[in-house]
Protein backbone atom coordinates (compact mmCIF):
# COMPACT_ATOMS: atom_id res chain seq x y z
CA UNK A 1 0.00 0.00 0.00
CA UNK A 2 1.29 3.46 -0.91
CA UNK A 3 2.33 5.74 1.91
CA UNK A 4 0.87 9.21 2.27
CA UNK A 5 3.15 12.23 2.34
CA UNK A 6 2.45 12.60 6.07
CA UNK A 7 3.41 8.98 6.72
CA UNK A 8 6.63 9.46 4.73
CA UNK A 9 7.44 12.62 6.72
CA UNK A 10 6.84 10.85 10.05
CA UNK A 11 9.14 7.97 9.04
CA UNK A 12 11.83 10.34 7.73
CA UNK A 13 11.58 12.32 10.98
CA UNK A 14 11.97 9.15 13.05
CA UNK A 15 15.08 8.15 11.10
CA UNK A 16 16.63 11.63 11.46
CA UNK A 17 15.87 11.72 15.19
CA UNK A 18 17.62 8.36 15.61
CA UNK A 19 20.55 9.15 13.30
CA UNK A 20 21.29 12.59 14.69
CA UNK A 21 20.18 12.22 18.32
CA UNK A 22 17.47 14.88 18.03
CA UNK A 23 14.15 15.59 19.70
CA UNK A 24 11.01 15.07 17.59
CA UNK A 25 10.11 18.76 17.60
CA UNK A 26 13.48 19.72 16.09
CA UNK A 27 12.70 17.95 12.80
CA UNK A 28 10.42 20.13 10.70
CA UNK A 29 9.82 20.07 6.94
CA UNK A 30 11.90 23.20 6.33
CA UNK A 31 14.80 22.27 8.65
CA UNK A 32 18.16 22.02 6.89
CA UNK A 33 20.14 18.88 7.69
CA UNK A 34 23.45 20.61 8.36
CA UNK A 35 22.48 24.09 9.55
CA UNK A 36 19.40 23.33 11.64
CA UNK A 37 19.84 19.67 12.57
CA UNK A 38 23.63 19.59 12.95
CA UNK A 39 24.29 16.77 10.48
CA UNK A 40 27.85 16.36 9.23
CA UNK A 41 28.84 14.80 5.93
CA UNK A 42 29.58 11.46 7.63
CA UNK A 43 25.99 11.42 8.93
CA UNK A 44 24.66 11.42 5.37
CA UNK A 45 25.81 7.82 4.87
CA UNK A 46 23.99 6.74 8.03
CA UNK A 47 20.87 8.67 7.00
CA UNK A 48 20.82 7.03 3.56
CA UNK A 49 21.30 3.59 5.12
CA UNK A 50 18.45 4.17 7.59
CA UNK A 51 16.13 5.48 4.85
CA UNK A 52 16.88 2.47 2.64
CA UNK A 53 16.03 0.13 5.50
CA UNK A 54 12.92 2.02 6.67
CA UNK A 55 11.39 2.32 3.20
CA UNK A 56 12.82 -0.89 1.69
CA UNK A 57 14.40 0.96 -1.25
CA UNK A 58 17.88 1.36 -2.72
CA UNK A 59 19.35 4.84 -2.83
CA UNK A 60 22.42 4.90 -5.08
CA UNK A 61 25.31 7.01 -3.84
CA UNK A 62 24.97 10.63 -4.97
CA UNK A 63 21.27 10.27 -5.82
CA UNK A 64 19.87 11.90 -2.69
CA UNK A 65 22.82 14.22 -1.97
CA UNK A 66 24.49 14.84 -5.37
CA UNK A 67 26.05 18.26 -4.74
CA UNK A 68 29.60 16.99 -4.22
CA UNK A 69 29.89 15.74 -7.80
CA UNK A 70 28.60 19.08 -9.08
CA UNK A 71 30.88 21.19 -6.87
CA UNK A 72 33.98 19.20 -7.75
CA UNK A 73 33.55 19.76 -11.49
CA UNK A 74 35.50 22.88 -12.58
CA UNK A 75 33.13 23.61 -15.47
CA UNK A 76 30.22 23.88 -13.01
CA UNK A 77 31.87 26.29 -10.53
CA UNK A 78 33.43 29.68 -11.15
CA UNK A 79 34.42 32.26 -8.51
CA UNK A 80 32.61 30.36 -5.77
CA UNK A 81 29.32 30.23 -7.63
CA UNK A 82 27.64 27.63 -9.80
CA UNK A 83 27.75 28.45 -13.48
CA UNK A 84 24.56 28.22 -15.57
CA UNK A 85 25.74 24.77 -16.62
CA UNK A 86 26.35 23.81 -12.98
CA UNK A 87 22.92 25.06 -11.97
CA UNK A 88 21.32 23.06 -14.78
CA UNK A 89 23.22 19.97 -13.60
CA UNK A 90 22.11 20.50 -10.00
CA UNK A 91 18.49 20.90 -11.12
CA UNK A 92 18.72 17.69 -13.13
CA UNK A 93 20.21 15.77 -10.21
CA UNK A 94 17.93 17.26 -7.55
CA UNK A 95 14.39 17.41 -8.98
CA UNK A 96 13.15 16.75 -5.44
CA UNK A 97 14.60 20.06 -4.18
CA UNK A 98 13.24 23.58 -4.50
CA UNK A 99 16.11 25.59 -5.99
CA UNK A 100 14.13 28.79 -6.64
CA UNK A 101 15.78 30.80 -3.86
CA UNK A 102 19.23 29.41 -4.61
CA UNK A 103 19.08 30.31 -8.31
CA UNK A 104 19.24 34.06 -7.64
CA UNK A 105 22.57 33.64 -5.80
CA UNK A 106 24.08 30.22 -6.56
CA UNK A 107 26.91 30.56 -4.02
CA UNK A 108 28.38 27.11 -3.42
CA UNK A 109 28.56 27.86 0.32
CA UNK A 110 24.75 27.86 0.34
CA UNK A 111 24.45 24.36 -1.16
CA UNK A 112 24.22 22.61 2.24
CA UNK A 113 21.05 24.65 2.90
CA UNK A 114 19.40 22.85 -0.02
CA UNK A 115 19.37 19.58 1.92
CA UNK A 116 16.16 19.94 3.88
CA UNK A 117 13.82 17.46 5.50
CA UNK A 118 11.27 18.40 2.83
CA UNK A 119 13.72 17.52 0.03
CA UNK A 120 14.19 14.07 1.60
CA UNK A 121 10.41 13.60 1.88
CA UNK A 122 10.03 14.65 -1.78
CA UNK A 123 12.80 12.26 -2.81
CA UNK A 124 11.29 9.30 -0.91
CA UNK A 125 7.79 10.12 -2.18
CA UNK A 126 9.09 10.17 -5.79
CA UNK A 127 11.03 6.95 -5.23
CA UNK A 128 8.05 5.09 -3.74
CA UNK A 129 5.47 6.39 -6.19
CA UNK A 130 7.79 6.87 -9.17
Amino acid sequence: MAKTRDEIFEEVKEQLVDALGLDDDEVTQDATLMGDLGAESIDFLDIVFRLEKAFDIKIPREELFPAESVMSNPEFVEDGKLTDKGLAELKAKMPHTDLSGFESDPDINKIPDLFTVESIVNFIENKLNG
